[in-house]
């Protein structure tokens, strides 16, 4: 079974909101459909128009009020459209009972983020992961794909043809579930054979908003990493690391990783966890805001609250205020500095303070590092090899017939070199008392 597929068709939209002020105005429900219709582009689709509802209280057949759901009717029919996109989650039966009345597709905001990510799915693992993602959301709504063979009964207990079918078809998803969820965590256990070799240098990932700027962040810090960009919700899927040198001698490895948004499906969270790793074996993270955004502030506690969902707890966090050449109001940009002292306002685009960036990135490195004196007996070679390939020697000495090594360290590393050097010293101990 594959679930990932694109059209190229573009399609008719209609987007619904629901408000219910105080705790959800209408201004926040206008702003929430903008995004909406965003999502809708990426996934080819033009709106037309947008219809909120004011209701404390959601339908439970229909989520809006019947009579929204006439005049939906009614405008369907008129402009011919083929889709209606509504912002807030349905029940399989609520999505049921408005394609049955509005005679088109209808998809929730969940729905339309997991097409977003089939279409944009390159790699065989981002497609395991999406596929993972759209059969978990499916498996509940199972039920609507064979009505027209429920309504033949049969005869003892009334267990007719289409609930067998349905039987079948659930218990095939769930198989598919379980072999996807088995390739992916094989997959992740070779990411982590892969990637134990890179322990000894810093990792940075780059989080943020979907669209912030991350891949064009990672293209202007790490010119040879061709990462994809454009103006377009979740253009990356894929991890994708680099190099980066810094001016303090020291090397860090920078990854792009997935864009968050409002509603995150939890299936794509769970999904994406080999993919998030990424994040949370960061020694430290550089979140990217798009301060262009009338509700950036917004998306950056969105951020947040995603980070502590998949596991951060630790605040080696960086604020990177990214596009201010797109910012129409200059106070803004005075403002958010006095505000975020510790952050760094930057134009990925135009190359704008990112030595200033990479200067930032360097003192976060920095504190990473301790500095240690040793002194080695001039036999033991191998010890003194060792630091010499994975460490800072910023200072040589010879006394009588020792070395004294002045050096910088991770101090995650500090515990194995106090366990090389207790072991070479034992071996000097044992030939010199035979």
């Amino acid at each position: 079974m594959n679930t990932v597929t694109s059209e190229n068709r573009r399609e008719k939209a209609v987007l619904v909101g629901l408000c219910s002020p105080p705790e959800i105005p209408r201004s926040l429900v206008e702003e929430y459909l903008d995004e909406l219709a965003f999502l809708a582009d990426t996934a080819g689709a033009d709106t037309v128009e947008s219809f909120i509802q004011d209701k404390k209280l959601r339908d439970p057949a229909y989520c809006i009020g019947k009579g929204k759901v006439e005049e939906l009717v009614l405008f369907v029919k008129e402009k011919e459209i083929d889709l209606v996109i509504f912002d807030d989650d349905l029940s399989p039966a609520q999505a049921r009972n408005l394609e049955k009345s509005l005679e088109c597709k209808v998809i929730d905001r969940t729905g339309l983020i997991l097409q977003i990510f089939a279409i944009r799915a390159q790699s065989a693992q981002a497609k395991m992961q999406v596929e993972l993602a759209q059969l978990e959301y499916m498996l509940p709504r199972l039920s609507g794909q064979w009505t027209h063979l429920s309504k033949q009964k049969g005869g003892i207990g009334n267990k007719g043809p289409g609930e067998t079918q349905i039987e079948t078809d659930r218990r095939l998803v769930r198989n598919r579930i379980a072999l996807l969820k088995k390739k992916l965590r094989e997959v992740s256990l070779q990411h982590d054979t892969q990637t134990r070799g890179r322990q000894t240098v810093p990792r940075v990932s780059l989080v943020g908003y979907t669209n912030a700027g991350k891949s064009t962040l990672m293209n202007a810090l790490c010119p040879e990493a061709e990462a994809f960009a454009e103006n377009r919700l979740f253009a990356t899927l894929d991890t994708k690391t680099r190099r980066l040198e810094l001016n303090i001698n020291k090397l860090v490895l920078l990854s792009d990783t997935v864009g968050f948004i409002r509603k995150l499906p939890h299936t794509l969270v769970e999904s994406f966890k080999s993919t998030l790793d990424e994040v949370l074996q960061a020694d430290f993270l550089l979140h990217v805001i798009d301060i262009s955004h009338p509700g950036f502030e917004d998306q950056m506690q969105i951020v947040r609250d995603t980070l502590k969902e998949i596991g951060v707890g630790h605040d080696n966090i960086i604020d990177v205020f990214n596009k201010i050449d797109a910012l129409e109001d200059p106070s803004i940009l005075r403002t958010m500095s006095e505000k975020y002292p510790d952050a760094v306002f930057i134009s990925a685009r135009r190359g704008l303070n990112l030595s200033l960036l990479k200067e930032m990135i360097g003192q976060q490195v920095a504190r990473d590092y301790s500095e240690r004196k040793i002194s080695v007996h001039v036999s033991n070679y191998k010890l003194i090899t060792w630091l010499y390939e994975h460490t800072e020697v910023i200072d040589k000495r010879h006394v009588d017939e020792e070395v004294e090594l002045t050096f910088r360290v991770r101090k995650n590393e500090l515990k194995h070199i106090d366990a090389l050097i207790n072991s070479s010293q034992t071996l000097i101990d044992d030939a010199a008392n035979p």
